[in-house]
């Protein structure tokens, strides 16, 4: 074991706080990262406030974990001592499941493990997350990056990044596909990013018309303001497939009616009460409502070679870990472009 600085939350109303974990020294097959930078996803503020229920305090959060490799296990083949290399959403799985064997381990049938209050094989209690100077993760769950984009950017790809991919891949968006981006933030700039370099036509749905320019700077080919219902009824049966990246509650219907014959709306945001959907507005017309994950361990290092490819990364705004409280603070207000990411040296 080895003593490693963090931030933790020690209870739902505590503030993030410097702590002390212990990592597990590398096993034959794991690989020791010192991270370097660590994007701050919705779902860290979720887990320490204990909104979903099931966090285990002291709780250190942090999925988008990107660093440089300083241990490698005797058996580990993909890295070496001073490589680049990042860890996302997942660092384990059961591996034997039919998901599992698929590379769908997000899915896994026995139950993934969360970078963060997930269940550690190794040491017993729950895994800690990238809010730390230091990670420990078996070699098939690590990822390699391009050193020729800038790492901060990079970050965020291992969660906002892949959790919009994925169903933009699974639903085959691209040219000649109509697509709605609904919401403008961590998630929603990368989908507007994403669809457009596939070459999909693609309409930002937003309540916030300050949000127009920076909608078609990101890629956007067309902006509607979902206030003005003149606007969004020239928009009903429009779209071939809408990413819907909101978790605040929001009526499902009014977008539902956006869709085409055959049209599909994914869900990737989390909205804390259930929705009402009449049956009606999805027989009408074949439309379907769908949920997607994030991806999978190959499906996660596909989409960080197409970024890399094609010079795609988040836009971010780099903070000190002792901002982290007041980041979660405008986080919630919408006050950031588009992702916070944390400066690990600042540690």
């Amino acid at each position: 074991m080895a003593a490693t600085k963090a931030y933790a939350a020690q209870t739902a109303q505590s503030p993030m706080a410097p702590w002390s974990l212990d990592r597990r020294e590398p096993t034959p097959h794991d690989v020791e990262i010192d991270i370097l930078y660590c994007g701050v996803c919705h779902s860290d503020l979720h887990t320490v406030r204990n909104e979903w229920g099931g966090t285990v305090y002291p709780a250190v959060p942090g999925h988008e974990i990107v660093g440089r490799v300083t241990k490698v296990g005797d058996h580990v083949k993909r890295f070496k001592v001073g490589d680049l290399a990042a860890v996302g959403c997942l660092v384990d799985s059961c591996r034997e499941c039919a998901n599992c064997k698929q590379g769908l381990e997000q899915y896994c049938l026995v139950g993934m493990v969360g970078t963060y209050n997930g269940k550690d094989k190794y040491n017993g209690g729950v895994t800690y997350g990238g809010y730390s100077k230091q990670i420990v993760v078996t070699e098939d769950f690590v990822l390699t990056v391009s050193g020729k984009q800038p790492l901060e950017g990079i970050a965020p790809l291992l969660c906002a990044g892949i959790t919009t991919y994925s169903p933009l891949r699974y639903w085959k968006v691209g040219k000649g596909t109509k697509v709605g981006v609904l919401g403008l933030g961590g998630l929603g700039h990368m989908g507007v990013k994403l669809a457009a370099s596939f070459g999909a036509e693609v309409t930002m749905l937003s309540h916030s018309p300050s949000k127009e320019a920076d909608a078609k700077r990101l890629g956007a080919h067309n902006f509607v303001l979902t206030k003005d219902e003149s606007q969004v009824a020239k928009m009903n049966g429009y779209f071939d497939f809408i990413l819907d990246t909101v978790s605040a509650e929001h009526d499902y219907n009014l977008y539902l009616n956006l869709l085409g014959t055959n049209g599909t709306m994914v869900c990737v945001g989390a909205p804390p009460t259930p929705a009402q959907i009449p049956a009606f507005n999805l027989i009408f017309g074949r439309r379907s409502i769908g949920g997607s994950l994030i991806g999978g361990i190959p499906e996660t290092q596909e989409m960080l070679d197409y970024c890399a490819a094609n010079n795609i990364v988040s836009d971010v705004e780099v903070i000190d870990i002792k901002d982290i409280n007041e980041a979660y603070e405008r986080m919630l207000k919408g006050d950031v472009k588009y992702r916070f990411v944390i400066d690990m040296a600042t540690l």
